[in-house]
């Protein structure tokens, strides 16, 4: 297995040429692969979009198991791409291995702090956009009861639902209902589970349900499109998954911190440490186009304009459950 992994990782390496001897990015996505319609996708748009203005090709693996990601951070680190970088959270304790052993070599990760002097980690404050789309879903309801369903059981997957909770009850939800797909990372990819997920709450009575759930999501936005109810879309914009049914999508822009890494490469500007990304930085956000604009009024947009307004200058602090793992709404 090992050596037929090592072939596949070199196929691709080979098939796909650096046209910058100064410059030859790598980028691997977590489990749930790189059309997830969700966090991978975003990062692999972001990727393709460095491609796309400034002509430097790179190179993408999909894990299919936790056992690869060692080995595909030495290949590439073997082969000179620089830098790599890893979409998820999960990469972190094999990133601290690798780091270590190739100091020269540039890495990025979102999602995870890997302290060391040559990984970029880029975080984000997912909280803080959930928040807002917590807000829209309350006055979306027409029950007061909202839904959350997130992925793997992580305290990160937390975060997004407690800003959800934070949000809704601010707007005047009665109820949230929060429920997680599973404890392992097969709760990325599990769109049956989800779908079944969003009927149990939709049976509460829940008519806007949030899906942080990767791949799981979709099967929650198709769940409640078919039960003539709300679903809210995650990290890329999920809006035309079921046009007319998806009230926005939680934004979290991956897709910037994999165009910056590439780019401040490229431009020898690649830089250390942690990044944090919130509403002040345009790392979170909620999404708007002709898919949604029917569901959405003008006191909503109202609304929820004002909130991020006050989030940003410090009016309301919506609580990072990462902080100390409890959610106080």
């Amino acid at each position: 297995m090992k050596r037929l992994v090592l072939g596949l990782m070199a196929a691709t390496v080979l098939s796909v040429p650096a046209f910058a001897a100064d410059i030859a990015p790598a980028i691997i996505y977590d489990l749930g692969g790189k059309f997830d319609k969700s966090f991978n996708e975003a990062a692999y748009n972001g990727a393709e979009k460095f491609k796309a203005e400034t002509g430097i090709e790179y190179v993408e693996f999909e894990i299919s198991n936790d056992a690869q990601r060692e080995q595909a951070l030495q290949r590439f680190a073997d082969d000179g791409r620089n830098p790599i970088l890893m979409a998820g959270f999960s990469w972190a304790a094999a990133l601290e291995k690798v780091a270590a052993e190739y100091p020269e070599t540039n890495f990025a990760i979102i999602d995870m702090v890997v302290d060391a002097p040559n990984v970029r980690s880029v975080v984000y404050k997912e909280h803080e956009g959930s928040y807002l789309v917590g807000v829209m879903a309350a006055m979306a309801s027409d029950s007061k009861k909202v839904g959350f369903i997130g992925g793997m059981d992580i305290p990160l997957i937390r975060k997004f639902g407690c800003g959800y909770v934070g949000g809704a009850k601010a707007a005047g939800a009665t109820d949230v209902f929060q429920n997680m797909t599973g404890d392992t990372p097969a709760a990325w990819n599990d769109p049956t589970k989800g779908g079944e997920i969003a009927k149990a709450q939709m049976d509460q009575g829940a008519d806007v349900i949030y899906a942080a759930a990767g791949g799981t999501g979709v099967g929650v936005l198709q769940a409640a499109a078919d039960a003539g109810k709300l679903g809210v879309g995650v990290d890329s914009n999920q809006n035309g998954l079921q046009p007319g049914k998806v009230l926005t999508s939680m934004l979290k822009r991956v897709d910037v911190a994999v165009y910056n890494a590439f780019n401040d490469a490229k431009n020898d500007q690649f830089s250390y440490g942690f990044n944090v990304l919130g509403l002040a930085e345009d790392g979170v956000g909620y999404a708007m186009d002709d898919n949604n604009k029917e569901l959405v009024s003008a006191e909503m947009l109202e609304a929820v304009e004002k909130a991020k307004a006050d989030i940003i200058a410090g009016t309301i602090q919506v609580h990072d459950y990462m902080s100390d793992n409890a959610c106080p709404y």
